[in-house]
């Protein structure tokens, strides 16, 4: 096929026996092309390729290298190579030097962009149970052999476009090639209102949705100064507006931060046959298009997800042959022409109604009058005091913490309250202010109306959740958890019971950075129990060594909450025995709804050693590469 870069017949060897066997190489025919590299059973005899027998996507390998000869190798097993992907190293072994040098310069300059490509290999195979070169003993150990840096400095990000494959979202499929990133934001640029916004502050700025501001400065990365068309200066919430010269995001079929579960539940509300919306691969930097179609025989409709794929001259496309130029151009395209989609776009599904959360709840706001609360219900009692919910200036949702005294040292906690407002992320529950000039004081925070995460996992899912639900969730955390990561702050309490769910399903960390300053002495020894003991690693349990290496611990315990539907870790132990016996050894358990690639997470989470573990970037890339296999 013209296709087709690369063909020859190689032997390989069985990636799955325990024992090596000449039983376990054999001859198959190789073809490589943009996509994968693939193998097939070979007639010798008619010189014919017949079925196929395997193939590895190129987005997934890791390391294309030699492999020095096993030992007393016969002459056919002397030129070996590798193709490191996430199973594993699959060997093969070509019929001269020529050969194998050709196709590994081949494949090494087609998956130079790939992500996670490895900074270390086995210059020898795995055999018998072990590696021949280092004689480590098990089969996912690091490499021994550091890799030529030309190899391995290429990151995430900068993969540059391969030849389109345009289609409906499906397990394996290579991923399009990255979209351009938009323009940083400046001072002078046009900006667009998504959202309008009511002064809360003589100095804030009244936004009108759909209108245009100037900016004019930008030192608070929450809040800025910006002009609207008449003259009128003040401040804005920044993540109320879009750069004009920016696309897809000022169009009400955006529906950005929104998942997969979201958005088949938000079109299968609607119910409309060809609503639509376009929202945030699972991959970063990606767009997808879902489409829900009561055509094909599915009682009740059906939801179908698209990637927006680019071509190499950095068009846009869903099919092949249509490409435009903008993706607000390629959506009016198929707003008109179905194009080999389930049905045409034809009504947009939107999200917008609710604006995100400000930081504050005005520029320079984190001192909130009391007197403009109104307390509605009680929400729960926190290990602070009880939590309500209810309406400041009689309209806004906040959820209130009224902190009993002597529960927390209260002057170290306003202090970093003013740092901890300017936090803001979608998975972050969001800190509006404090009300401290009475006692006891009030922390004012976003509400969510789904509450609890762990009582949603034992009480609020109606219906048995998917994998991609479950995962779903975990990547809303660790999202939340490699910002906070990223500005240097350790949550020290991370567990289901502070994270909180919104009306769509999105789970918000809370509470981060709280436990610092509990008085209860209880709490920070592993002699009382009120220390989380269950979400804490050996370090903390003995020494009181608090990282954010002891928060991937905690979040590995989380994700083991989530797929056990809320169950209580080490439930048959008592807080003693789990000190002792966490730090001989013991880990959780495999959950039943968890596969052996979730459990594997879990388990990178609860290494001995804490530097041994990921961190939170590398974990939540982690869980968007398994959730893009999942959807």
């Amino acid at each position: 096929m013209s296709d087709n870069i690369l063909e020859e017949i190689f032997i390989k060897r069985s990636q799955q026996k325990k024992k090596t066997s000449p039983l376990n190489y054999k001859e198959r025919w190789f073809v490589l092309t943009q996509e994968k590299i693939a193998y097939y059973d070979f007639d010798p005899d008619k010189g014919k390729r017949k079925g196929l027998r395997g193939s590895v996507d190129l987005e997934k390998i890791k390391c294309v290298e030699t492999v020095q000869p096993e030992p007393n190798a016969p002459q056919e097993r002397i030129y070996a190579f590798q193709i490191v992907y996430d199973e594993g190293p699959l060997y093969i072994f070509a019929k001269s030097e020529d050969i194998r040098a050709q196709w590994i310069k081949k494949l090494k300059e087609m998956v130079r962009f790939n992500k996670d490509l490895m900074h270390k290999y086995h210059p020898c195979s795995w055999m018998d149970g072990v590696w021949l070169c280092c004689q480590q003993e098990v089969k996912q150990a690091m490499g021994c052999k550091v890799l030529d840096s030309k190899n391995a400095s290429r990151r995430r990000g900068s993969r540059k476009p391969l030849p389109p494959t345009p289609t409906e979202e499906k397990p394996g499929r290579p991923l399009p090639p990255q979209p351009p990133e938009p323009s940083a934001p400046s001072v002078g640029m046009t900006v667009i209102a998504e959202y309008s916004y009511t002064p809360m502050t003589p100095q804030d700025l009244e936004l009108r949705k759909d209108e245009e501001y100037t900016i004019l400065e930008m030192s608070d990365p929450n809040w800025w100064r910006a002009k609207d068309n008449y003259g009128n200066e003040g401040y804005i919430p920044s993540n109320y507006v879009v750069e004009a010269a920016n696309g897809i995001e000022k169009f009400d079929w955006y529906c950005k931060n929104m998942n997969r579960s979201q958005a088949e539940k938000l079109l299968k509300t609607e119910n409309k046959d060809g609503g639509f919306l376009v929202r945030d691969s699972s991959k970063a930097g990606k767009y997808t298009v879902s489409l829900f179609s009561k055509g094909g025989g599915e009682t009740g409709g059906s939801c179908r997800h698209y990637n927006i794929c680019t071509s190499p001259q950095g068009q846009f496309y869903l099919a092949e042959k249509h490409n435009f130029n903008t993706i607000p151009e390629l959506i009016n395209y198929h707003q008109h022409n179905a194009a080999g989609m389930v049905s045409r776009l034809k009504y947009i599904v939107s999200n917008r109604a609710r604006p995100p959360s400000t930081a504050g709840l005005g520029y320079g706001v984190w001192e909130i009058d009391p007197r403009y609360l109104t307390f509605i219900k009680e929400l729960g009692t926190g290990q602070f005091g009880v939590v309500k919910y209810g309406k400041w200036q009689g309209k806004h949702d906040v959820a209130i913490k009224m902190i009993k005294e002597g529960s927390m040292s209260e002057q170290d906690f306003i202090e970093e309250a003013k740092i901890m407002m300017k936090l803001r992320h979608e998975n972050l529950v969001q800190l509006y202010g404090v009300c401290t000039k009475q006692r006891p004081i009030y922390i004012v925070t976003e509400f969510l109306s789904n509450g609890c995460l762990l009582t949603y996992l034992r009480e609020g899912l109606k219906q048995h959740p998917t994998a991609v639900q479950l995962l779903e969730m975990c990547k809303d955390v660790t999202e939340g958890m490699a910002y906070l990561e990223s500005k240097q702050y350790i949550h020290r309490d991370l567990a289901a019971r502070n994270c909180l769910v919104d009306a769509n399903g999105t789970v918000k960390v809370t509470d981060f950075g709280l436990s610092r300053y509990v008085l209860d002495d209880e709490y920070t020894s592993s002699a009382g129990s009120k220390f989380p003991v269950r979400w804490s690693p050996p370090e903390v349990l003995l020494y009181c060594k608090f990282s954010s290496k002891s928060d991937i611990w905690a979040y590995g315990v989380l994700m083991w909450e989530v797929y056990t539907l809320g169950r209580l870790p080490y439930e048959r132990l008592n807080n003693t025995e789990i000190v002792d016996q966490v730090s001989r050894g013991l880990r959780l358990y495999r959950p039943q709804l968890a596969n052996e690639k979730v459990y594997n997470i879990m388990t990178s989470c609860w290494l001995d050693k804490a530097d041994e573990r990921p961190n939170f970037q590398k974990l939540t890339l982690t869980v968007q590469d398994l959730l893009y296999e999942l959807q």
